[in-house]
């Protein structure tokens, strides 16, 4: 039945204990291991059972409990130190207050479809989310004025369950937003504060949330409300709830241009806007029309708006990217194309790779990159990935040049850090690893513990997983109406001494969960031997919709069925933020083997290097340039290959080859005081190299320093005197367009020789055409390097002609000399490239001259 009128019951917390209250509220407790031993010490059954929730532990605790804590003065004395310790974290002095004071007043928004920040807020499905919580708590940690903003799932993600037969099954639970670690809204009368955005012929509200990370909010939009029809309260109802378009896009509506409405409510004014996925980039054509509501065109808007956007994207395939057809997009953006007074066949090209091809369909992606300044993939790699594959956003333009960098991800230290380990570094590293943990220097320390005290430290932590291991499957056996023997031996299922393997990730196709089991026997071989045992602990989920990702899910839990295999390796359901961190800081070698180069990134065995585990996987993603002889191992050596199948028999045999012949020896060599050295050097080799290289405090510093921080600069010049400079900027790009079609060249002309020396130099000049474009608005380049076999220019470098003279009117002569260094067959090509002083990249106005035929 509807209620007649609804309230809110809050904890009764007595006085001395009051912070606990403010202490819940601000996720900073999640990383922080001495305020969850906090929680979980007023009632540790209980902390459980709320999934590790403290809004919803101090209102379901008993009251005597509580009282019963105001007399344990060990209780009070954590409690003490852990507000100390919360208090000296808020407001103490942080490195980007040290650095860019002058930014302070600017306020960076970051977007993303999922946020994963901890157990008890569950608005995450995997590696995206988890990699966007982290970014907002090192933001939180390094001082950025950054907001996080996104959506509050009624349902979030599914929770995983397998029938008898091995194929996945998803589960639904509602989430209670008035018990979790977040704060509603209200306006000054105490109403919740609503923001309202326009769909297809109605309205759709939504409520404002904050999740409070440390000094960093994060704003979550909620619809589930009684003044949406159903199909509106749907919106944030599940995470990627399936494939509907009509679904998604009305998500990424609400997520992108609900957003900016939300931030616009609570008096925030952003300078900067990233984009974390091409989820949110509908937030460009609200960034468009605020400014228009200035008295900016819409082009000079575009120019002002997209000073402030930057777009990661974190796909390697075009398959992954969000598109929609023209039909969904006209239903749901007309009205914004009639606001910005763009006809819905421009605003639809701002999307499509190829702008005259109307048979394209319009990429979320490709609307992010042109209406941004920055863009960058996730890691090296994935960096030149991206390049290759939006060749047609940047036609002409060689690959290596097309705009689109890298910033390789990291992981949040403290959130993924075992506390066995971070007691080691506090005692033979100092404290200082905590606070930056970028500076190489802080761990070459590393080599002064003692390797019997790090192998130590490491087999608990193994321990420790296998009694959770144990623990869940045993759980889950229950939930399927397994015989009583098979719940029995989840009991004494794995072995704390052995050789342990993880591999715990979405099940996507491309990621070859079942690539070790190409040849049952070998593998049978090598987790049997009595001697070196080795065993395994799976997990991971497909996508709901991916039915090919849960064929190997199912393929995986026939073939463990094998009574050489049962005892050997197990399959852990519903894989989430607690077994993640067990995981990771449990196994001894974290595995990896997707399809090169289809792995963006590949943060769990960023969580893993940490910890002390040790990589062995396949030369993509991150560990394409992370490994480095002695800190892991490596799959195969970056070949290509024309079949697949050939791919996964080659790199199968070359995973046994690794487990047979290096790991699993050096694993068991412990030939002096049972203590293997050589695997503890590989460790700490690990751990030197890998943990000031790829954390989060590194990486939202190069966002800040690369990004930000030139961004805020750059806006604030453009929006200066009236936005004089923006609008002259986009008046530079009218002519640069109206004119461009008759720049050409001439002619060009060398000293004449056809052999030059080492060490001299090849004298060129040019004459061009400009038409009306100054030549100060051009730079006419020279690429010059060695030709290959293929008759191709290799290895080019870039030499800027100077202008020398204006002939006559529009004709101009530019000169340089190009320095012969080395001998061989050499080249040159010339171009020419629209140039201003307010532009991010010569590239931005797409258009380019190549010199031909002269």
């Amino acid at each position: 039945m509807n209620p007649l009128r609804t309230y809110t019951v809050v904890p009764s917390i007595p006085s001395q204990l009051a912070r606990l209250n403010e202490l819940a509220y601000n996720l900073w407790w999640s990383w922080s291991h001495e305020a969850v031993d906090l929680f979980s010490r007023l009632d540790p059954e209980l902390w459980e059972q709320s999934n590790f929730n403290p809004i919803k532990l101090l209102g379901s605790i008993k009251q005597e409990t509580l009282f019963e804590r105001i007399n344990d003065d060990g209780f009070l004395s954590q409690m003490k130190r852990v507000l100390e310790q919360f208090d000296t974290y808020m407001s103490r002095k942080t490195w980007f207050d040290k650095n860019f004071a002058d930014c302070l007043d600017k306020k960076i928004a970051y977007f993303s479809m999922e946020f994963g920040i901890t157990d008890c807020l569950p608005i995450y499905s995997g590696g995206l989310g988890i990699l966007a919580g982290d970014h907002l708590k090192s933001a939180s940690d390094l001082g950025l004025p950054l907001i996080g903003v996104g959506l509050l799932y009624q349902l979030g993600y599914f929770h995983q369950r397998l029938n008898n037969d091995g194929y996945q099954l998803e589960d639904y639970r509602t989430n209670d937003f008035y018990n979790m670690p977040i704060k509603l809204q209200r306006t000054a009368d105490g109403k919740p504060l609503v923001i309202v955005v326009h769909y297809p012929a109605r309205k759709v509200y939504a409520q404002v949330w904050i999740a409070q990370i440390g000094r960093v909010p994060l704003v979550l939009l909620d619809t589930n409300i009684p003044q949406n029809a159903q199909q509106d309260q749907d919106i944030c109802d599940k995470l990627y709830g399936g494939d509907q378009e009509e679904l998604r896009i009305k998500q990424e509506v609400m997520l992108g241009i609900g957003g900016m409405y939300a931030l616009e409510a609570l008096g925030i004014h952003p300078t900067v806007y990233h984009m974390n996925e091409g989820h949110a980039a509908f937030l460009t054509l609200e960034h468009i029309r605020k400014y228009m509501q200035t008295g900016l065109s819409c082009e000079e808007s575009i120019e002002v708006a997209r000073a402030g956007n930057v777009f990661t994207t974190h796909t390697p395939v075009p398959a992954g990217i969000d598109k929609f057809p023209s039909d969904v997009l006209l239903k749901y953006l007309k009205s914004y194309c009639e606001e910005l007074g763009v006809p819905f066949e421009q605003f639809r090209s701002w999307g499509l790779e190829k702008p005259w091809d109307t048979s394209d369909t319009f990429s979320m992606a490709v609307l992010a990159l042109r209406l941004s300044s920055y863009s960058n993939g996730v890691s090296k790699l994935h960096g030149e990935v991206s390049q290759k594959m939006w060749t047609n956003v940047y036609p002409d333009i060689p690959i290596p040049e097309i705009p689109i960098k890298h910033i390789t991800n990291g992981v949040h230290i403290d959130t993924w850090l075992s506390r066995d380990i971070a007691g080691l570094f506090d005692r033979y590293l100092g404290t200082r690893w905590r606070e930056n943990p970028a500076d190489p220097e802080i761990w070459k320390r590393i080599d002064t513990i003692p390797d019997g005290e790090l192998w130590r430290t490491h087999e608990r932590r193994r321990e420790r997983l296998i009694a959770y291991a144990r623990m869940r499957l045993k759980s889950q056996l229950e939930k399927r109406g397994e015989p009583f023997r098979e719940i029995e031996f989840a009991s004494s299922a794995l072995n704390p001494e052995t050789l342990t393997i993880g591999f715990a990730r979405r099940f996507a196709t491309y990621k070859r969960g079942g690539l070790l089991f190409k040849d049952i026997e070998r593998l049978v071989r090598i987790l049997s031997n009595k001697e070196h045992p080795v065993q395994i602990i799976y997990a991971g989920k497909a996508h709901p919709k991916d039915e090919p990702g849960k064929d190997v899910i199912r393929e995986i839990i026939h073939k463990i069925r094998d009574e050489r295999l049962h005892d050997k390796i197990i399959f852990l359901e519903d894989y989430d933020f607690s077994l993640a961190r067990y995981l990771v800081r449990g196994v001894d070698i974290w595995l990896n083997t997707p399809l090169r180069p289809r792995e963006a990134s590949g943060t769990s065995g960023m969580k893993a290097a940490i910890n002390g585990v040790l990589n062995l996987s396949i030369l993509d993603g991150w560990w394409d340039e992370a490994y480095q002889q002695g800190n892991g191992w490596a799959i195969g050596q970056k070949e290509v290959y024309e079949s697949e199948e050939l791919q996964n028999k080659v790199e199968s045999d070359a995973t046994y080859d690794l487990l047979e012949k290096e790991i699993v020896p050096l694993f068991y060599d412990r030939k002096r005081d049972f203590i293997p050295h050589g695997w503890i050097a590989m460790m700490k080799q690990n751990l030197k190299q890998l943990c000031p290289a790829f954390n989060t405090h590194r990486m939202v510093g190069d966002y800040a320093k690369n990004y930000y921080v030139p961004m805020m600069h750059h806006k604030l010049v453009l929006s200066e005197n009236n936005f004089s400079r923006g609008k002259t900027l986009a008046k530079w790009k009218q002519n640069i367009k109206q004119h461009w079609d008759k720049v050409k060249v001439e002619a060009v002309k060398t000293n004449g020789k056809d052999q030059l020396a080492v060490h001299s130099e090849l004298n060129i000049s040019a004459d061009i055409y400009l038409d009306s474009i100054r030549p100060d608005d051009v730079s006419v380049e020279i690429l010059y390097g060695l030709i290959d076999k293929n008759q191709k220019l290799v290895e080019w470098e870039i030499l800027h002609l100077a202008h020398q003279s204006e002939q006559k009117k529009g004709h101009h002569t530019f000169a340089g000399n190009i320095p012969c260094r080395t001998s061989g067959l050499h080249g040159f090509q010339l171009r020419i490239l629209p140039k201003h002083p307010d532009t991010a990249s010569s590239f931005e106005t797409g258009k380019i001259y190549w010199a031909q035929g002269i």
